[in-house]
C-alpha cells in the first residue's frame, strides 16, 4: 500500500491511498467465493456457477463490497502506522478503481497537542450554602403570593396545612433545606466554572474545525428546539439563524477546548469511565478533590 500524508493545518490531515492489484484481487476472490455460495444463477446449483458468470451477474455488488471492506481496513492501518488520533470519521473522496488498482483520499481532523500547566491545586473559592432568614422570608412571600393571588394570606399553620405541612415551622424547615440544596448545587457549578476558566487560561491547543462545527450544529439545534417550545414562528426562527450561529460559534469552540483539555487530563491520570459515566464529569470530580479551596469573602 502506498500512503501519502499531507498536513493541511494544525489539526487537519489529508491521506492519499493507493492499494495494489494483489490486495484488491485477494479481497475480490473472497467476496466472489461468498457470493457464489448463495447466488442464484440460472442453470447452476448454488455454489456451482463458474467464476466468470458470477462476475458478469454480480460484478457491481462485488465491487461495492470490496470498497466497503478495503477502505476502512487500510484507513485503520494508516492511523496506526502514522500514530494519528482522529476526532471523528474521515471524509472519503476521489475514490477510483481502475485497472485493478484502488485509490482514494481521506481527510480528517486529528486530536490536537494539548499543552497544560499544572492542573492540580487550582485555587477555587466556594461560597457558603447557608440560607439567611432574609432569603427564607423572600421565598415564603413568593409562596404566599402564589397561594393568595390578589388576596392577603396570613403566614400561619393553616397556610402551611394548605401546602401539605402540619405547621408553618415544618414548612420553613423543609423550605430552608430545599434552598440550601439549590444553593449548594449552584455553588458547585460556580466552582466547576472557576476550574474550567483556569484550565482554559493555562492551556494551549488548536481547535479542530470539524469538532467545532459539529458542536455548533448541536447548539443550534438545541436553541431552535428552545424557540419552538416557546411557540416562536418558524419564519422568525429562520431569520435568527445567521445571528444565532455567529453568537454560538465561540461557545462551540470553547466547549470543544474544554472537552479536549479534560480528555488530556484523563489520559495523564489514567481516568477511565464505565457504562453511563461521563468522562468530563469524572475528571471534574478529580480536579475538585485536588483543588486548593478557599472560602469566598
Amino acid at each position: 500500500m502506498k500512503l501519502e500524508v499531507k498536513k493541511i493545518d494544525a489539526t487537519k490531515r489529508e491521506l492519499k491511498f493507493e492499494i495494489p492489484k494483489d490486495r484488491i484481487s485477494k479481497a475480490l476472490d473472497d467476496i466472489y467465493n461468498d457470493i457464489g455460495k448463495v447466488a442464484k444463477v440460472r442453470g447452476y446449483r448454488p455454489g456451482k456457477a463458474p467464476r466468470h458468470i458470477v462476475e458478469s451477474e454480480h460484478g457491481r455488488l462485488a465491487q461495492e463490497e470490496m470498497l466497503k471492506k478495503i477502505i476502512p481496513e487500510v484507513y485503520q492501518e494508516a492511523l496506526e502506522k502514522e500514530n494519528l488520533r482522529p476526532m471523528d470519521y474521515p471524509e472519503i473522496n476521489d475514490v477510483s478503481f481502475k485497472d485493478g488498482k484502488l485509490s482514494f483520499t481521506a481527510t480528517l481532523d486529528i486530536r490536537p497537542d494539548v499543552k497544560l500547566k499544572t492542573y492540580k491545586g487550582i485555587k477555587v473559592q466556594r461560597k457558603s450554602s447557608q440560607v439567611t432568614d432574609e432569603e427564607l422570608n423572600k421565598t415564603l412571600e413568593f409562596f404566599q403570593k402564589g397561594q393568595g393571588g390578589d388576596k392577603a394570606i396570613t403566614l400561619d399553620d393553616n397556610f402551611a396545612k394548605g401546602l401539605g405541612y402540619p405547621t408553618l415551622e415544618d414548612f420553613k424547615i423543609f423550605l430552608r433545606r430545599q434552598l440550601e440544596i439549590d444553593k449548594d448545587r449552584q455553588n458547585r457549578l460556580d466552582v466547576e466554572n472557576q476550574l474550567i476558566e483556569t484550565l482554559l487560561k493555562d492551556s494551549t491547543l488548536a481547535v479542530p474545525a470539524s469538532a467545532a462545527q459539529k458542536q455548533l450544529e448541536h447548539l443550534v439545534r438545541e436553541n431552535i428546539r428552545h424557540l419552538q417550545n416557546r411557540r416562536v414562528p418558524e419564519e422568525e426562527i429562520k431569520k435568527k439563524d445567521e445571528e444565532m450561529r455567529k453568537n454560538l460559534k465561540p461557545v462551540a469552540e470553547r466547549d470543544v477546548k474544554v472537552f479536549l483539555i479534560l480528555e488530556k487530563i484523563a489520559e495523564l491520570e489514567n481516568i477511565t469511565v464505565q457504562g453511563e459515566e461521563s468522562l468530563p464529569h469524572k475528571v471534574l470530580e478529580f480536579l475538585l478533590k485536588n483543588a486548593n479551596w478557599e472560602d469566598a469573602k
